[in-house]
């Protein structure tokens, strides 16, 4: 499925994750330059470049895990973001493709957006960014773990489709934060792991070139 271009109406609801829109003064602050430049340089392991840049995330759980979290529903979970904009000139200038399995349910799972500008969430302690998924899909946040080759994605509610029916309408399907489901940390791997997510033959071949 293509990546869908939001509203900055529907971008902005999405700062809450699906939720109401906050007031003005509870809204994130958005980082200065350099902050937003050193989140990049650790988001995509370098400095964007001058068209797309991409970081893939991966998380597969092992028995030992899902035995201490019995309420987790997501086993295998992987996360590409994609830079396509400078962040100075588009309101929504990362996207994400999101690719997960259900533990106790087959098919291949996936979701995708656009998301915002870089936003300081918890006055200082972390920055992150919120994706959304158009016609009110819901959405992710996407943050930076204390390691810095891993993420941190943080899931309320998201829009989802079986990665087999891509080019189908949207349905009622979602992703729920539950108790062992609301953040979930991926770490950093290979491109590759990522280009399951990508059904578009151009746009494969443009990331298999990086």
């Amino acid at each position: 499925m293509t990546i869908r271009v939001l509203s900055l109406l529907v971008l902005t609801s999405a700062l809450t994750i699906g939720g109401p829109l906050a007031r003005a003064e509870d809204e994130p602050a958005k980082v200065d330059a350099v902050k937003a430049a050193e989140f990049n340089k650790r988001m995509f392991a370098g400095p964007l470049g001058p068209k797309l840049t991409y970081a893939c995330f991966v998380r597969r759980y092992d028995a030992e895990h899902l035995a201490r979290h019995p309420k987790q529903k997501v086993s295998t979970m992987k996360l590409l973001v994609v830079a396509g904009h400078p962040p100075e000139e588009s309101y929504t200038p990362y996207s994400f493709r999101l690719g997960f399995k259900y533990r106790h349910r087959k098919g291949d799972w996936d979701s995708s957006g656009s998301c915002g500008q870089i936003q300081d969430t918890d006055k200082g302690q972390e920055v992150t960014f919120a994706c959304s998924v158009d016609c009110d899909g819901g959405g992710i946040a996407i943050g930076l773990a204390k390691d810095i080759d891993a993420t941190l994605v943080r899931v309320e509610r998201v829009r989802i489709w079986q990665n087999s029916k891509p080019d189908e309408e949207p349905g009622t399907d979602a992703l729920t934060g539950g108790e062992d489901d609301k953040i979930f940390r991926l770490d950093r791997t290979n491109l590759k792991e990522c280009e399951s997510l990508i059904t578009d033959r151009k746009e494969l071949a443009a990331m298999r070139s990086k």
